[in-house]
C-alpha cells in the first residue's frame, strides 16, 4: 500500500488518469494536469505505470527544449535561498522554471521532510515557476526514481529551464550529472579547511562551483576560497567536451552574482551545442537510461515470480543466522530461480 502517494489514491477516482486528456492539458501548460501526471509517473502500481507509459511516449515529441541544471551543495549552504534568488531572476527575464527538489523521506511515510515549497515562499507564488519536492523514497543518493520522467513531463508543459535540486553532497550527485546538462555546485567560504570534506569526484563534475552567502565580496575568505577552488580545479584532467569549469561567488540574500552565473550557463550551452557535445551528451544519457530501466524491469519482474519468495525466504533464514555470507546467498538465490 505504499507504493502509491495516498493524496493521489484519494482524488484518484475524482480526476481523470486518460492520458489523452492529461496529454492535452499538459501541453496548454496546465498545472493541474502536469501535478496529476508526476504523481501517476511516480506511482508503482502496475495499471499506473502502463497510463504513465502511454503518457510519456505521446508527450516525446514535444520533450528536450529546455537547459537541464542540476544544482548541489553542502547542508547549509543555501540551496533553496540561492534557487529562489535564481529563479526570480530567470522568470523576470521571460522564462518558465520547473525546480524538481528532491527532499530526503521520512523512513516511515516515505513522504518528503524538508518541505521545498515552504523555503522558496517568493518562488511558489508565481505562476511562471512550478516547484515539485519530491521524496527520495530510498532510492539511490536521494534521487527520486521517476526525476528523469519529471524533467520530461515539465518540458513537455513549456518550462525551458528545468532545475534539479539533490539532498546533499554524496551518491546522489552523479545520478543528477547524468539527467543533466549542466552541473553546479555550491560552496561555502569560511568554514575551515575549504576542500576539507569534498569529494574529488564531486568536484569534478562541477561545470560551475560557486561560493554561496558571498555578502561582501571584499571579503578576504571569499577570495581565498575562490583561490583554493581555482588550483584545486586545475590539478583534474580536461574534460572530454573542453569546457572548463568556472568558480564565481554570489549572494543570494543580496542578490549579486546571480545574473554572472546564468551567463556562465548560456555560454556552456552555445559551446556545446556549437562543438557538437550538447546533444552527443543527452543521447549517451538517454542509453544510459534505457539501460538502466532494464535493469529495474527485470528485478520487478523476478521478484513477482512465484517462486521467488519461497526461494528467498528459504535462504533469507540462513543468511539471519549467520550460516550463510550474503553474496553467496544472493548466488545461490540467483542460481535457484534461474535453474
Amino acid at each position: 500500500m505504499d507504493s502509491i502517494n495516498p493524496n493521489f489514491r484519494s482524488r484518484a477516482g475524482k480526476r481523470s488518469l486518460n492520458p489523452a486528456e492529461l496529454k492535452a492539458g499538459i501541453l496548454k501548460g496546465d498545472r493541474a494536469s502536469l501535478s496529476r501526471a508526476l504523481t501517476l509517473c511516480e506511482s508503482k502500481l502496475a495499471q499506473h505505470r502502463d497510463l504513465a507509459e502511454e503518457l510519456l511516449q505521446g508527450l516525446m515529441p514535444h520533450t528536450g527544449n529546455s537547459i537541464r541544471i542540476g544544482i548541489t551543495g553542502v547542508p547549509g549552504v543555501g540551496k533553496s535561498t540561492f534557487i529562489e534568488a535564481f529563479g526570480k531572476e530567470l522568470i523576470e527575464a521571460g522564462h518558465r522554471l520547473a525546480v524538481l527538489a528532491i527532499d530526503p523521506s521520512s523512513g516511515h511515510s516515505k513522504g518528503s521532510i524538508l518541505g521545498d515549497k515552504t523555503r522558496m515562499h517568493e518562488l511558489s507564488q508565481d505562476t511562471r515557476a512550478f516547484i515539485r519536492p519530491s521524496p527520495s523514497g530510498g532510492s539511490l543518493g536521494g534521487v527520486a526514481r521517476r526525476t528523469r520522467e519529471s524533467i520530461l513531463l515539465c518540458e513537455a508543459a513549456g518550462y525551458d529551464v528545468i532545475l534539479v535540486e539533490t539532498v546533499g553532497v554524496g551518491q546522489s550527485e552523479t545520478a543528477v550529472k547524468n539527467m543533466v546538462d549542466f552541473f553546479m555546485l555550491l560552496m561555502l567560504a569560511g568554514a575551515g579547511d575549504e576542500l576539507q570534506g569534498i569529494k574529488r569526484g564531486i568536484m569534478e563534475m562541477a561545470d560551475l562551483l560557486l561560493i554561496n552567502k558571498a555578502d561582501d565580496p571584499k571579503d578576504p575568505r571569499v577570495k581565498l576560497a575562490m583561490g583554493e577552488y581555482k588550483r584545486a580545479l586545475h590539478l583534474f584532467p580536461p574534460k572530454p567536451n573542453e569546457w572548463i569549469p568556472k568558480v564565481q561567488a554570489c549572494s543570494a540574500l543580496q542578490k549579486s552574482g546571480i545574473a554572472e552565473a546564468w551567463e556562465v550557463i548560456l555560454s556552456f550551452e552555445n559551446q556545446q551545442k556549437n562543438k557538437g557535445y550538447f546533444e552527443a551528451e543527452r543521447q549517451r544519457q538517454s542509453m544510459a537510461w534505457f539501460e538502466e530501466s532494464i535493469g529495474e524491469l527485470v528485478l520487478e519482474q523476478v521478484r513477482s515470480g512465484s517462486n521467488y519468495q519461497a526461494a528467498f525466504q528459504e535462504i533469507q533464514s540462513l543468511v539471519k543466522k549467520g550460516k550463510l555470507e550474503a553474496g553467496v546467498a544472493a548466488h545461490r538465490l540467483v542460481e535457484k530461480l534461474f535453474a
